[in-house]
């Protein structure tokens, strides 16, 4: 596998409204793998956060394995396999990454008939000439820690230079469709340009086949791209499915404020950068034409300012009651898990968890475990994989 390195780009600002910051109790401990590192008391439920995998170079995604291993991505361009120990060996296989800036190995998903086919879907930024990079997609049947029979399903036709915005979260819908999302690479009216799969989210068959049903597929002969599915996106980094509706619930980037959570809904527009809740980083300058244009869709809920939400889940599982049915978000800016409580679609309370704790840092991904138990990973140079349990 090629890797090529590139100087790494940060945000420019990082912003956090304080105002549902919850004071919860802490009790924090340094330990190894596998030990408690903090007990806290939440509105809700009490709870422990264990470290199982430390050491790790910005995680970005992780699955979770039939036999009990973790599949842990790192943006650099490695794939891991983490067992209960937290010993960990590296998949071969991979396809040429380019490392550059938000680039580089992201997001992993299992097929849903994974214990049959053992396929495995990952989302990369993959090498273009001259220095250009995209967004690209591959399956592989995972045999042993090894990747075989790889194809790439989607890569993104117009790749450019620079590190920003390659998305890049995957999903199975209920509908059994692969969905992907992808960022506007920093180049903001590629959202709005149906010619172009950049700042979308993407609908395919798990082969990566066009659904005939696709919202925009009798609009191929004017050059529009037949797998887009919604448009008018910043740069989406979490997707969940409703555990009742089945809708699938996304949020994405904002620049200095504007962070999204939406709904999709098939051929929407979401504005970007028609409109945003967010302003420019340099001058507070507004973008585009307001917070409002008919035809383009609403936030359920805008953060300003920025928590740079990453990773997200519906927690499903039954060993915290009383979290059931709650949406739990990622976040790298002020570096917290956000719990968001919901009354059907409409939002009716947010608290705020793991604030600033330095055994955490930047949380990129969330996931409920089959266990019944929420997992992250945080986006540090030295990473690491963790588990929050209940204390009863």
């Amino acid at each position: 596998m090629k890797i090529i390195h590139r100087k790494e780009y940060g945000y420019l600002f990082f912003f956090l409204g304080m105002s549902l910051y919850t004071g919860m109790n802490i009790q924090t401990a340094v330990g190894a793998e596998g030990h408690v590192i903090a007990e806290k008391t939440s509105k809700a439920v009490s709870f422990r956060v264990v470290r199982l995998a430390s050491g790790l170079e910005n995680p970005w995604s992780i699955a979770f394995l039939p036999e009990g291993d973790l599949l842990v991505t790192e943006r650099p361009g490695r794939l891991l396999i983490i067992d209960s120990r937290g010993d960990r060996q590296t998949v071969q296989g991979l396809p040429n990454i380019t490392a550059t800036g938000q680039g580089g190995l992201l997001d992993i998903v299992l097929d849903p008939d994974f214990s049959r086919n053992r396929y495995v879907y990952f989302s990369y930024s993959a090498p273009g000439p001259r220095g250009t990079s995209g967004t690209a997609v591959a399956r592989a049947r995972l045999e042993g820690n090894r990747l075989v029979n790889l194809r790439v399903l989607y890569e993104m036709k117009k790749k450019t230079s620079g590190g920003l915005h390659f998305g890049s979260r995957l999903l199975f819908g209920v509908d059994g469709m692969l969905y992907i999302s992808t960022g506007e690479r920093g180049e903001r009216d590629r959202a709005q340009d149906l010619t172009d799969t950049a700042g979308k989210v993407l609908r395919m068959f798990p082969d990566g086949r066009i659904p005939q049903d696709n919202p925009f597929i009798s609009r191929v002969r004017e050059g529009i791209a037949p797998e887009i599915y919604t448009y008018g996106h910043r740069n989406i980094q979490g997707m969940a499915v409703h555990p009742v509706t089945g809708k699938i619930w996304v949020h994405e980037h904002g620049p200095r404020g504007g962070d999204e959570i939406n709904i999709l809904k098939p051929g929407a527009n979401y504005g970007w950068p028609v409109i945003t809740y967010g302003r420019e980083y340099f001058g507070n300058l507004p973008i585009g034409e307001g917070t409002h244009k008919e035809g383009m869709e609403q936030p359920v809920l805008q953060w300003t300012p920025s928590i740079a939400p990453s990773g997200m889940t519906f927690y499903t599982g039954e060993r915290f009651a009383a979290w059931k049915g709650n949406l739990f978000v990622g976040a790298l800016a002020g570096q917290h898990l956000r719990r968001i409580v919901l009354e059907g679609e409409r939002v009716v309370e947010e608290e705020v968890l793991l604030h600033r704790e330095r055994e955490l840092g930047r949380i990129r991904d969330v996931r409920t475990g089959p266990d019944g138990l929420i997992y992250l990973l945080t986006d540090e140079r030295n990473g690491g994989v963790y588990r929050i349990e209940p204390i009863h």
